[in-house]
């Protein structure tokens, strides 16, 4: 059973219930909504730029692009879902558990620098989308994307399907507004469908990578890992099965929804900019020209509504990705106001600077570098996501298929190599402009992706090669009984410990009704020499004292039978406890040292070996 206090998205965790002995509508909707969430990833602010570009200087070329990296979504999307619902455990919570603490701290770094690259596109989304329809100056846009957050904090409290429900209509009014794009900008179909046989130049390559990264994002992974356990499904074989194959259908259509909008981001691009010889690389560009090109207002209020509610619904999701991962890598919970702010004003900070600095141009900027960092970690989700889901161990019957594992490394694959080379340019263009100042990057810079790039290969081997830590395997549940003790030994040396140890041993005897024994040895030389026949000082003392011990204690309503021994300590405990027949024993400890931890020590440990019932230690 997975552990209660660390559970993913634990105020939700299997919050939802699924209903039985219903059809199969009725079930898929019950399923519905963790991808969703997920999806608004595919389609935020970040998105936009590459998609614009992408339609203005290649016309529809690049619409296979946009198809080929929503099947790689859905695939990787479908193996984060399996993930969550058979070992019950988010991708952060597995890294944590499979990899060593130095790489588990790495990739968590990794993952939050991400998280705050998405955060910043959506801050620059929303506050380009209320420059663009309220004119609005798009730093002002900015700080009110540092409250904005708050009504959505208070929507998570409503529950998961109430979030689920408002991220949807935003996700409806997203699609909307572009099918009203399409409508007014009347794209020639038989051109779209062209653009679906695969086809580059050396000039689209670069925007096809651009189009790639911004399209698969690593936090998304995270978060549909822990979505998923928000379904209370049954922990057979047969909920399992039920819960991936209806996930996988959530999937299947939530993010075909998103590969709608990025592609009629990219038709309209291309049907109203490609076709009047129009490049557009910046956001706020095409919504000036909307309006003049398709001669109506509609079109460039419709576009603004629609980046403002795609930078919003990213919001949100942005913020559970971000506690999901702390939680995850450092079983570290946080409130979620607080982690929310920390994030946001991660974002906030270097968009004002840059704005302050160089205006409104410098947004385009940040959006492209937002989108770089994205590229930058996202192998480090996808490749510990296809080595976890291909590990039986793990998975069990569940494991990925040797297809689906062949088809998730080729995928892999071509976003390592497309998102590597995409990093690499970018440093060699930074590197040319940089002039002089170069040389900071070189020691800077450089030796940080260098260290990356080694982390890549050391998560890339296989786990025999790697070694590192295991998944652990589910725990069965904890079957606790009810013990009942019939019989109480209590042991006393009369050394000022005894009324602690008689006090505990007849609490035990008065909550169970049961019959106490007070043990007492002889341990003199007369009792070593005579044992039971000892007649001495000592004997008659302990025994008139150990009577006079059980008289007392039977005033208080008890059964006391005193029991006397003659001779070694421990031997004497361990036969008069067998002779008795007691359930549980008590004894004191008293911490000795130097030749008394000889006797009194000694006891304990020996006693503890030979006596097959519970010994309380009273100290």
């Amino acid at each position: 059973m997975t552990d209660t206090k660390h559970r993913s998205l634990s105020d939700v965790h299997s919050s939802v219930t699924i209903p039985k002995n219903v059809g199969f509508i009725k079930r898929l909707f019950a399923f519905a909504g963790p991808a969703y969430l997920v999806s608004v990833g595919y389609m935020d602010p970040g998105n936009w730029a590459t998609d614009l570009e992408g339609g203005a200087r290649f016309g529809y070329q690049l619409v296979w692009v946009l198809l080929m990296s929503n099947a790689m979504a859905v695939l990787l999307q479908t193996l984060s879902a399996r993930l969550g619902i058979v070992s019950g455990r988010d991708l952060a919570q597995a890294c944590r558990e499979n990899y060593p603490k130095p790489v588990a701290y790495a990739l968590w770094i990794l993952c939050e620098v991400a998280i705050a690259a998405c955060d910043l596109a959506e801050v620059l989304g929303t506050a380009i989308g209320l420059n663009l329809l309220f004119g609005l100056p798009l730093i002002y846009g900015v700080i009110i994307t540092g409250f904005d957050t708050m009504l959505f904090l208070v929507i998570q409290n409503f529950g998961i399907r109430k979030m689920e429900a408002f991220i949807l209509m935003l996700v409806a009014t997203i699609g909307g507004c572009f099918a009203l794009e399409i409508f007014y900008a009347q794209p020639v179909w038989g051109d779209v469908m062209t653009g679906f046989i695969p086809r580059l130049t050396s000039e689209s390559l670069y925007v096809a990578i651009g189009i790639l990264g911004a399209t698969v994002m690593p936090h998304n992974l995270y978060l549909h890992s822990a979505l998923v356990q928000t379904r209370s499904v049954d922990q057979t074989d047969e909920g399992k099965e039920q819960a991936c194959k209806m996930n996988l259908v959530d999937t299947a259509v939530a993010l075909n929804a998103a590969f709608f909008v990025n592609a009629a981001i990219l038709i309209v691009s291309a049907a109203v900019f490609f076709k009047n010889g129009i490049v557009v690389n910046e956001i706020q560009q095409a919504h000036d020209l909307l309006e003049p090109l398709l001669g109506t207002a509609a079109a460039s209020i419709l576009f603004a509504v629609a980046l403002i509610a795609a930078g919003q619904s990213s919001t949100l999701t942005g913020t559970l990705a971000g506690q999901i991962v702390m939680e995850g890598f450092l079983k570290f919970r946080m409130r979620p106001v607080i982690r929310r702010l920390i994030t946001r004003l991660i974002a906030i900070v270097p968009a004002v600077v840059v704005i302050s600095i160089q205006g409104d141009e410098g947004s385009y900027g940040l959006l492209i570098l937002s989108q770089v960092i994205l590229s930058l970690q996202l192998p480090f989700a996808i490749i510990p996501l296809i080595q976890f889901t291909g590990d039986r161990t793990a998975m069990g019957k569940f494991v990925s298929k040797t297809w689906v594992k062949v088809l998730a490394w080729i995928t892999a694959a071509i976003v390592v190599s497309l998102n590597g080379k995409l990093v690499v340019d970018f440093l060699i263009d930074w590197i040319g402009e940089a002039g002089d100042g170069a040389v900071w990057i070189w020691t800077t810079i450089v030796p940080v992706v260098f260290a990356i790039g080694l982390l890549l290969v050391y998560i890339s081997l296989p786990k025999s090669w790697r070694g590192g830590k295991r998944m652990p395997e589910e725990k069965k549940p904890v079957d606790l009984a009810t013990e009942k003790y019939r019989r109480v030994g209590v042991a006393v040396d009369y050394t000022g410990l005894e009324e602690k140890v008689l006090s505990h041993a007849k609490t035990l005897a008065l909550h169970h009704g049961a019959e106490l024994f007070i043990f007492h040895v002889v341990e003199g030389v007369s009792g070593q020499l005579y044992g039971g026949d000892a007649a001495d000082e000592e004997a008659r003392e302990d025994r008139e004292r150990l009577e006079t011990l059980a008289m007392e204690m039977s005033a208080g309503g008890l059964t006391v039978t005193p029991m006397l021994g003659f001779g070694p300590v421990p031997r004497e405990i361990v036969r008069l406890s067998r002779e008795t027949e007691v359930d549980i024993l008590v004894m004191g400890g008293h911490r000795h040292r130097g030749l008394k931890d000889l006797v009194f020590g000694t006891s304990i440990s020996e006693v503890r070996h030979k006596l097959p019932i519970p010994v309380l230690i009273i100290q």
